[in-house]
Parts: C-alpha cells; sequence; structure tokens
C-alpha cells in the first residue's frame, strides 16, 4: 500500500515542478524570443498593456515617447514621435498595424522590460504578480539633435544621407536619410509615407539610406586604395607618377574625370588633393583587385555593420555581383584599376564610408559604431552603456598619418576647398560617380576634423547630382562640421 502511494507522491512531485519550470520559461525566459516575432500577433496587443520606455537623446531631447489611452476599460499605451520626423530612421515606429522598425523593434525587449537583465526580469515578474503595469526600460541615443536637424535641412529634398560618428568611440552623432518620414504617420497615414517622393527615381522615405542605401563611391574609395598602397613598403607619399591624362585597362583608356588637361609628374599627395584617376588606376592594377578589396574588409566591408538597428535594415558593403556581395578568388574576376577609384561593380553604404574615414582620424583602428549610449530602469538605474568596442586595426598608425596630410590637402587646395571652416583643419576626399545617365552623378565627400585632435568623421553621399562631390556634397559636409565643432563637446 505504502508503494504505490508514495510512487504517486513522487509523480504529483515531478509534475509539479515541470509546471513550475514550464511556465517560468515561456512566460520570463522565452518572452523576449516570441516577442521579437512580428507575426506573433497576440503578444504585439499585449505589449501595448506595457508602459514603454522612452528614446531619448543624451541632451535629455524626447524622440519616443507614450500616449496613453483607455480602450473598453483597459489601459492602452501608445507611441507618440514628439520630433516628427528628425530620427525616423534610427528610432523607427511602434504600432499595431505596421508592426515595428528600427529600434523600436531591434531593441523592444529593453523597451518592453522583456530582456534577461536580473534587476529587469524582476522587477518585471513583481509587477506581474502584483497585477501592476510593467513599466519598459529607457534608451539614451547618442545622437546630436541639432546636428542631426542641420543635416537634414542641408540635404532638403534631395535623396541622400549623412552620418556622422565621434572617430575615438564609434558614437554615431549623426544619421540622417533622406526623404524622411513622420513615424506618428505610419498607423494613420501610411499610404501618404509610402508617397513620399525626394529628388531621384524610386525614392521611399521609409528606406534607411544611410545604413541599407548602397552607392557607388567613386573617388572617395581612394582612401581605402591609398591605405592599400602606403601599407606596402613600394610607396610613399614622396613616390612620384605621371599621368598622361588617362591609364591603359584590358586595351581601353580610362580618363581622369577632369579631361581638361593631364597633369604630368605628381606624387602620391598632389594625386589625392587632385584626384587623379590615371594614378589610382595605375596603382590599382600594381597591387591587384583582391589586395584592394582585403584592405576593404579591414575597414568593415562585407559584413554588416554592428549597429543595434534590425539587421534587415543595414546592408554590407564591397564588391556585388548578381545583387549579392562578391569576393573575387583571384585578380583575374575583377578590374582592379576601375575599383581602385571607386567604379567597377563597388557598392558602399553611407555608414561605410563613415568608417573608413573614421578609421584614418583614429590613428588605423575603426571602431564600431554604436547609437545607444545607455539603457536605463524606470526607476533611474543603469542597466547597460555603451562601451567603446574596436572593430579592426584597418592600418598602422604611420599609413593613417600620411593619408591625413594628402587627406588634409584635398581641403587645403585640391577638390575639396568647399569644405574648408575658418581656424578648423578639415582633412578629406571628394567622390564622383558616374550612373551611365548624361551628366548624372552619385557625388560624396568624406572629412575628419580637427585634424590635430579629431572629434567628428562625417560621409555625405548624394543621389542624382549634376556636379561633382566637391561642389555637391563638400558644402553640405562643412555645414554639418560647423554644427557639431562650434558647440563644443561632442561626447
Amino acid at each position: 500500500m505504502n508503494g504505490p502511494i508514495t510512487r504517486l507522491a513522487v509523480t504529483a512531485v515531478v509534475l509539479l515542478g515541470a509546471l513550475i519550470v514550464g511556465t517560468t520559461y515561456w512566460q520570463v525566459w522565452a518572452a523576449p524570443a516570441l516577442a521579437d516575432r512580428q507575426d506573433n500577433a497576440i503578444e504585439r496587443v499585449a505589449e501595448f498593456t506595457v508602459k514603454r520606455g522612452r528614446i531619448v537623446t543624451r541632451d535629455g531631447t524626447v524622440l519616443a515617447v507614450n500616449n496613453r489611452r483607455r480602450v473598453s476599460g483597459k489601459t492602452f499605451y501608445f507611441r507618440d514621435y514628439p520630433q516628427r520626423d528628425l530620427a525616423s530612421h534610427l528610432v523607427g515606429y511602434s504600432t499595431q498595424g505596421r508592426a515595428r522598425a528600427g529600434l523600436e523593434r531591434s531593441l523592444n525587449d529593453y523597451l518592453t522590460g522583456a530582456n534577461s537583465n536580473l534587476g529587469t526580469v524582476l522587477a518585471t515578474t513583481l509587477d506581474r504578480l502584483r497585477g501592476a503595469t510593467i513599466e519598459g526600460n529607457d534608451l539614451v541615443v547618442t545622437l546630436h539633435p541639432h546636428a542631426q536637424r542641420t543635416a537634414l535641412a542641408a540635404l532638403g529634398s534631395r535623396c541622400g544621407s549623412i552620418v556622422v560618428l565621434e572617430p575615438g568611440t564609434g558614437r554615431v552623432l549623426v544619421l540622417a536619410s533622406t526623404p524622411t518620414y513622420d513615424a506618428n504617420r505610419v498607423e494613420d497615414d501610411y499610404e501618404a509615407i509610402r508617397r513620399i517622393r525626394g529628388q531621384c527615381q524610386g525614392a521611399s522615405a521609409l528606406l534607411n539610406r544611410a545604413t541599407a542605401g548602397l552607392y557607388a563611391p567613386g573617388s572617395t574609395f581612394k582612401v581605402v586604395t591609398g591605405a592599400a598602397a602606403l601599407d606596402t613598403p613600394r610607396y610613399s607619399l614622396a613616390s612620384t607618377f605621371y599621368d598622361p591624362g588617362f591609364c591603359t585597362q584590358y586595351g581601353r583608356r580610362v580618363s581622369n574625370y577632369d579631361t581638361s588637361r593631364p597633369f604630368g609628374r605628381v606624387n602620391f599627395v598632389q594625386a589625392m588633393q587632385y584626384s587623379i584617376n590615371s594614378v589610382f588606376c595605375n596603382l590599382g592594377k600594381d597591387l591587384g583587385g583582391v589586395r584592394l578589396l582585403r584592405k576593404a574588409r579591414e575597414f568593415g566591408f562585407y559584413d554588416l555593420p554592428p549597429l543595434e538597428t534590425p539587421a534587415d535594415e543595414r546592408a554590407a558593403s564591397g564588391l556585388y555581383r548578381n545583387g549579392r556581395p562578391f569576393f573575387p578568388e583571384n585578380d583575374s574576376q575583377v578590374d582592379a584599376g576601375r575599383l581602385a577609384f571607386g567604379q567597377e561593380r563597388l557598392l558602399l553604404t553611407p555608414l561605410q564610408l563613415a568608417m573608413v574615414t573614421a578609421g584614418v582620424a583614429n590613428g588605423g583602428v575603426v571602431m564600431e559604431p554604436q547609437s545607444v549610449e545607455r539603457v536605463v530602469s524606470p526607476d533611474g538605474k543603469r542597466i547597460a552603456k555603451l562601451k567603446p568596442r574596436r572593430l579592426e586595426r584597418a592600418m598602422d598608425r604611420g599609413t593613417a598619418r600620411s593619408l591625413t596630410i594628402a587627406m588634409r590637402a584635398v581641403v587645403a587646395s585640391g577638390t575639396g576647398t568647399a569644405a574648408q571652416i575658418p581656424g578648423v583643419s578639415v582633412a578629406g576626399k571628394t567622390g564622383t560617380a558616374e550612373t551611365g545617365r548624361a551628366g548624372v552623378n552619385t557625388t560624396s565627400f568624406v572629412a575628419f576634423a580637427p585634424v590635430e585632435r579629431p572629434r567628428v568623421a562625417i560621409a555625405v553621399v548624394l543621389e542624382a547630382q549634376r556636379g561633382t562631390g566637391g561642389t555637391t556634397a563638400a558644402p553640405l559636409a562643412k555645414t554639418v562640421m560647423q554644427a557639431l565643432l562650434r558647440g563644443g563637446r561632442t561626447s
């Protein structure tokens, strides 16, 4: 008689234990994974009973906050974006009908208190047990609101992007993409957002051009080519070249963008200063396409930039074939001459261009870009904090110093004089990529300043321009850098 009772008791205890473990798993530990599924409608509706955490900038500017509503006797919290279109591509949106985008999606666990941090788990569990409203955590982002506003105003109705990084930390100070949109309208007037158009073909306001827009960089890629060349013992700033106005590749002439005159005998600094395609074309032929792309990979090419936004809102930079990144097995698979001055099938995001520039400014070390400064619990405790993380050493410090000298000459008296800032030393590089349409180019400009102690590294990319990077993109870079540098501190 005792035997069956004992077995029954043991079975009951095991089943009770399994029930407790299962309930704990699904309610606490598995909740974040379930919540992250955009097709989980029940979970998504339930999350609107959570007092979602705010998204604010480091100076306290509120980018996302809750709008409390009573519906059928229940309290729900819906999103409101007080700054409207200021940071829509980074912050994203959280809606009933259109799910989520941006940080609202990728950091949803933190914002809803569903993250696995022990303090958050305990607080959320206690709130559930007490029947109290669950409160999410606040995100403090690294954006500089005034500079972000300045960047959007400078871009205006053009299609393009401006990205600014802090070279030594990777902090994202500006992440501007145009055309932009008011995130408040996603729920109620989505079709109006879809109809937004900029000054380019097939423009979509929802596309984050800064992280997912892919562009031919043109001569801004000469910074990478220059790093690959100067990292070898064969080349230095004193190396000389002869420019007849073109180079010959596969039996065909590849001309300089400026075909008005050949430059003749020049050194490396002058080749960068005046953006002489023939010099870099011959450098590419000498170094080989594989070596150039290996150097590009050291800057972060071929991987998704490690930003906190959703992976499908970021794109990898590199050589593309059939719509996908392609790394050649040997030099015969790539036109190294055209690759060296940023043409061929090379496609980059503005964020990647900013990472290249920041790497030069930071003595050759590329830092991971980061847009979230810290995560703060409802009671003000810090849950997570930005820690600068090194991505890669792309070149040695001497090569970075040499590139800086050459890039400074670009702004001082070369193709980038429109980026000059009185009293501030600026190093930069222009880019003009032909699109195949007569007179229509993709233009770009990269720069960092002050040269002596860099605080900002910027990349500007503009679509469908009738001009060069020096005339269209460089003035925008100047305007945004001034907005950041005049304010004193950026960190």
